[in-house]
């Protein structure tokens, strides 16, 4: 952990998923904690992102609102943040995607799936767009996270 930290204090981008995410916050990478689901059950299934701020290093492949098909398999994936962290996360603008068309599979709170610290370099979310970004996977939707962090990465090289 202490070498993620590290790069991630260099501003290398860091994308942890799923437990990756309960992971980030636990180190203090990301703000927040990761509760069991509110229904107490493991959940496995698709459920619909709303792209909540397409003008970070892993979203800009992605338009403004858009939303996005993604797939969840968690227990322990209701994000949780008090009331001053919450409201932090919301005005930096931090929240990159939130659970939409009443999809929130865990009852995270403002139905957030997936924030970036601060400095918008480490990205934490609890769906997995990994599970869908070809076309023989069922659909692309997840493909602009990495299309987005590849973007950023030759920009930085040039």
């Amino acid at each position: 952990m202490e070498a993620i930290k590290n790069h991630a204090k260099k501003g290398v981008p860091v994308l942890g998923v799923c437990n990756g995410f309960q992971i980030l916050t636990e180190a203090g990478l990301l703000p927040g904690a990761m509760m069991r689901n509110s229904a107490l059950k493991f959940v496995c299934r698709e459920v619909k992102l709303q792209v909540s701020n397409a003008n970070t290093m892993f979203s800009s492949h992605y338009q403004q609102n858009q939303i996005i098909r993604c797939p969840v398999a968690h227990h322990d994936g209701n994000f949780f943040a008090d009331s001053k962290t919450l409201a932090n996360i919301e005005e930096n603008g931090q929240v990159v995607f939130r659970y939409a068309e009443n999809t929130n599979p865990n009852g995270s709170v403002n139905d957030i799936a997936g924030i970036t610290n601060a400095a918008g370099n480490v990205l934490g979310m609890m769906p997995h767009p990994e599970n869908l970004i070809e076309d023989f996977h069922g659909g692309s939707d997840g493909k602009g996270i990495f299309e987005s962090l590849l973007g950023a990465n030759r920009l930085n090289a040039a």
